[in-house]
């Protein structure tokens, strides 16, 4: 059994979605490799931290990210593996990448509550902001004239009934 701590960078960029681990981005890695009958069986975690956008208010997030990957690299024989021994290495990079990739937040928000973007104006919702009056249809917006224009009445009251 060996264990080994490394610190490399990212090859590429990492993550086709809203999140990515950015090229040349620190990967902070603990690696045990043991050897067992069938090839070796490589565990570990990587720490890295990955970049982009919130999916509900599109400001810029960086967050750590943690992962854990355990993976049989099998002796080169007749079957086929996804993971095998060459030359008694193990290449761990598409072990990692992977791991890392799936592991990305597929809808990633820059705070558990975030309110998002308003509807209408396109900008970022705050917590604090106070009620807003939802919008007049464009369908009564002839009615809500003529109401300013000539004054409300009182409910219930007919208008055409003069007071005396």
């Amino acid at each position: 059994m060996r264990e080994h701590t490394l610190s490399i960078p990212t090859p590429e960029r990492w993550g086709e979605g809203i999140v990515s681990v950015s090229k040349d981005r620190e990967l902070e890695l603990e690696v045990r490799l043991e050897s067992v009958h069938e090839g070796i069986l490589v565990s570990g975690t990587v720490d890295t931290v990955f970049e982009g956008e919130c999916g509900r208010c599109l400001r810029d997030i960086s967050e750590p990210l943690e992962v854990e990957f355990q993976e049989l690299f099998e002796y080169s024989g007749e079957e086929a593996a996804d993971f095998e021994v060459q030359d008694d290495h193990v290449d761990l990079e598409t072990l990692i990448r992977d791991a890392t990739v799936l592991s990305l937040p597929f809808q990633p928000v820059c705070q558990p509550d975030c309110p998002g973007l308003d509807a209408v104006t396109g900008e970022p919702l705050t917590e604090n902001a106070g009620e807003k009056p939802d919008p007049i249809d464009p369908r009564w917006a002839g009615l809500q004239e003529f109401a300013e224009q000539f004054g409300s009445a009182p409910a219930g009251a007919d208008p055409r009934k003069e007071e005396s």
